[in-house]
């Protein structure tokens, strides 16, 4: 594929990438891809991978299901040995791929997925509701007169 500079593009059922699905509340939808294959000018392997899905997580704040829209594009460098990261361009990400040269295409796609999500998933929409926080506008308010100073308690037991 890298010889020949071959290209790909397609689909792929969310649901059939196991190891994403452990982490989505939800495994509808399709993975829209692209891989470009090829060697750069300093004649490192590499793979261009481009992605869009829109993954349904749980926010971390609410509880509840949001989707959220992610977009891949990286450079993979491959590599067969850990030795050879050294020799990648600054752009590349290395790609350890077996001694035979074969990767699965599926398997590259859901690891990046995976990278991209964020580690505490949080509905940027998303806010509290105020008997979870306990906080009532009016409290708030009376709350910072009294709190102005906090060692004025201490104050008054100095006395």
């Amino acid at each position: 594929m890298v010889s020949a500079r071959r290209s790909f593009e397609g689909t792929l059922p969310i649901a059939s990438m196991s190891r994403l699905c452990e982490v989505l509340a939800s495994a509808d939808g399709v993975v829209r891809f692209e891989l470009d294959f090829g060697r750069d000018s300093f004649g490192s392997d590499y793979v261009d991978v481009r992605a869009q899905a829109s993954l349904t997580l749980i926010c971390q704040r609410t509880l509840e299901p949001f989707v959220l829209p992610v977009v891949v594009d990286t450079r993979l460098g491959l590599i067969k040995h850990e030795r050879d990261e050294a020799g990648l361009p600054p752009d590349c990400e290395p790609l350890l791929v077996p001694e035979d040269g074969r990767l699965n295409p599926a398997d590259v796609i859901e690891d990046e997925l995976l990278l991209v999500l964020p580690l505490v998933p949080i509905n940027p929409d998303s806010s509290l509701p105020d008997e979870v926080t306990g906080h009532d506008l009016d409290e708030e308010s009376a709350g910072h007169e009294r709190s102005e100073n906090p060692f004025a308690v201490l104050r008054e037991l100095k006395k």
